[in-house]
């Protein structure tokens, strides 16, 4: 069940805190509409990764439709910074 509170009370930040967890954001809210997300930095560093991979996963989707020339290991390793 996603964990929603109201932004405008400023005391609700060290429940906010507290209610945060590895894959459970805190949805904040500004006149009853979403407005915010806090999220724990692991969870953050994940989606971001997640969000890196997936796009050289489209660059190499798009060189394949277009028939360019495939990355040798070494240049795939150096890209990705393995």
């Amino acid at each position: 069940m996603p964990n929603i509170k109201p932004v405008s009370d400023p005391r609700i930040y060290d429940e906010v805190l507290k209610d945060i967890e590895i894959g459970e954001p805190v949805f904040l809210t500004k006149d009853g509409r979403g407005k915010y997300v806090i999220l724990d930095i692991k969870e953050y560093q994940k989606s971001q990764a997640t969000i890196r991979l997936l796009s050289k996963l489209m660059e190499a989707q798009k060189a394949i439709v277009k028939g360019d020339e495939w990355l040798s290991e070494e240049e795939v390793h150096r890209d990705l910074g393995i």
